[in-house]
């Protein structure tokens, strides 16, 4: 695939913003030593002869960013040493770029070194830029919107309020935007108190050279799905969702791929929303990071003998013990390390027995209408972390789900093997 660069510019807020810094919450400086995050956008041409008009993209981003104008600034290092965006308005990078390929050539998309080509990266000494912009045409007339965003800024929650506000004024659809810029409701508490066990950030290690790492993009219809569902069985009348009974699926996938012992420990890591888990909850709107990890841990012969639903209820206990003491216990965590900066707090350790799980399954990654029609297809550019699982909606709306799942080269094929064998174990037993 080849990618020419033919335009590079900055966009400003299309007013004067306020000039300022914000100071980030430990959950931001949590993740900004991940850097920017790259998805990949695509839209297929309407027919239209001024579609994706790059002009009307740069005005109704100018106008974005009156809402969203920290984004507009730069990351920096404060007076006290600790980073924050400090609100200068110098723009956000926008690039324009060609393909002489067709979006067919994506059509099998799984994140790749390749898809480099189609944002604007970190690697060219942008570190210091909150999110960067890339447009690319193909010779089909479609396009691919590459978006950079910074994590240290904004999780995903508050980049999609971002994208979907610019698309919004784009086609002329701006209704009242809400936006919270106020991170220090995510401040240490004084003196920090730390009364519950936190495994997920106290395994904390340098950060370190990622490992060789294959992807896959695999798919789940939804009679799939309901056959799935349907095999696990949960007490209370609890009704199972999608994440809890693919998840569990998946981990226990990858167990039997990896081929593990019986006796050794594997855990599962999943972050959680906490906007409406603290008291009080976070504004409407608030944009930054929101969100904590938790985690299971059991013994492989478990995961791979024992019943799903057995994973599915530790995993439910999990997300139920994030309440406001459990998330201002983990800031106070972070406010005690010294220098979280540095370290890459269990995030990605070297490790075949673990699973990390991300779902976008509620979030609305297909809503991005800028005048031209909404989105073919949304994910992931590019993933460096193995045993690394991504939950979506299938773009067709057809009640199914894609899955992006990254695992060692040695361990894939067995991987995608066990992964049908099993789903059609579970058709032949609802025959």
């Amino acid at each position: 695939m080849e990618v020419e660069i033919v335009e590079s510019s900055f966009v400003v807020p299309s007013e004067d913003t306020p000039k300022h810094s914000i100071w980030l919450s430990n959950l931001d400086l949590m993740l900004a030593p991940r850097r920017h995050t790259p998805t990949i956008t695509l839209f297929r041409h309407n027919g239209d002869p001024n579609f994706f008009s790059v002009d009307i993209l740069k005005a109704a981003l100018a106008k974005a960013l009156l809402h969203f104008y920290p984004l507009a600034g730069r990351f920096a290092v404060g007076e006290d040493g600790r980073l924050e965006i400090q609100c200068t308005g110098e723009g956000v990078l926008f690039v324009v770029a060609r393909s002489t390929c067709t979006l067919d050539v994506l059509s099998d998309f799984t994140p790749s070194k390749e898809m480099r080509q189609l944002f604007t990266s970190s690697s060219d000494n942008n570190d210091h830029m909150c999110i960067m912009l890339q447009v690319t045409f193909f010779e089909c007339g479609g396009v691919c919107l590459g978006i950079a965003a910074h994590h240290g800024v904004m999780d995903g929650v508050s980049a999609l309020h971002f994208i979907n506000t610019w698309s919004d004024i784009a086609r002329g659809a701006e209704g009242t935007v809400v936006v919270s810029h106020d991170h220090t409701l995510l401040r240490a508490r004084s003196p920090p108190t730390v009364p519950l066990e936190h495994f997920e950030y106290q395994c904390c290690n340098p950060r370190r050279q990622l490992s060789t790492t294959m992807t896959a993009k695999l798919k789940l219809s939804k009679d799939q799905l309901t056959s799935l569902k349907t095999s696990i069985e949960l007490g209370s009348g609890r009704r199972i969702s999608t994440f809890e009974a693919v998840t569990a699926y998946v981990w226990r996938c990858a167990c039997k791929a990896r081929q593990l012992e019986a006796d050794q420990e594997t855990r599962l890591y999943f972050p959680v929303d906490v906007r409406s888990r603290l008291k009080p909850s976070l504004p409407p709107g608030y944009f930054g990071n929101a969100i904590v990890r938790t985690s299971v841990a059991v013994a492989t012969g478990e995961i791979v003998s024992s019943p799903l639903q057995r994973a599915v209820e530790q995993m439910h206990d999990a997300v139920v013990r994030v309440d406001d003491e459990y998330i201002r216990s983990i800031i106070d965590l972070l406010e005690l390390m010294k220098d979280i900066r540095d370290l890459d707090l269990g995030s990605w350790q070297e490790s075949q027995n673990d699973l990390w799980v991300a779902s976008w399954l509620r979030l609305p990654v297909y809503e991005a209408d800028f005048g031209w029609g909404k989105p073919a297809f949304m994910a992931r550019a590019l993933v460096n972390h193995k045993g690394m699982l991504y939950i979506l909606r299938s773009p067709e709306g057809d009640g199914g789900i894609t899955l992006m799942m990254t695992l060692e080269p040695e361990n894939m094929p067995r991987f995608k093997k066990v992964f049908i064998q099993e789903l059609d174990c579970l058709k032949q037993a609802g025959a």
